[in-house]
């Protein structure tokens, strides 16, 4: 199992807690220290669509107007922080957030 997210978000130190927690290996990808790989982001944003951004965070409404109006791929090439956290990746399958549904599906 992945989390991808950084250090300092709230969310995903909870998932990650909640997951060792359960018994579950976890192995933790700052996405600043090692930002995702052309192929991956292509491979989430596949998964979650322009969902994958979070329009509600600062990094996001830093951003010029031209970086507002491209695609999700450029945006999380350009800011990785930008993407909203934690992506999970398990038994291949990914997860976005850290809701009442991800976690009934990744602590049973």
């Amino acid at each position: 199992m992945i989390l991808y997210g950084i250090p300092t978000c709230d969310t995903c130190k909870k998932a990650l807690k909640a997951l060792e927690g359960a018994g579950r290996r976890v192995e933790f990808r700052d996405i600043r220290k090692t930002p995702l790989t052309e192929a991956e982001i292509a491979r989430l944003v596949a998964e979650f669509g322009g969902g994958l951004i979070n329009k509600s965070s600062t990094t996001y409404r830093s951003f010029s107007d031209f970086l507002r109006e491209s695609e999700p791929e450029a945006q999380i090439a350009a800011q990785p922080t930008v993407m909203k956290r934690p992506v999970i990746e398990a038994d291949g399958q990914f997860w976005l957030g850290w809701d009442e549904a991800v976690q009934t599906a990744l602590l049973a």
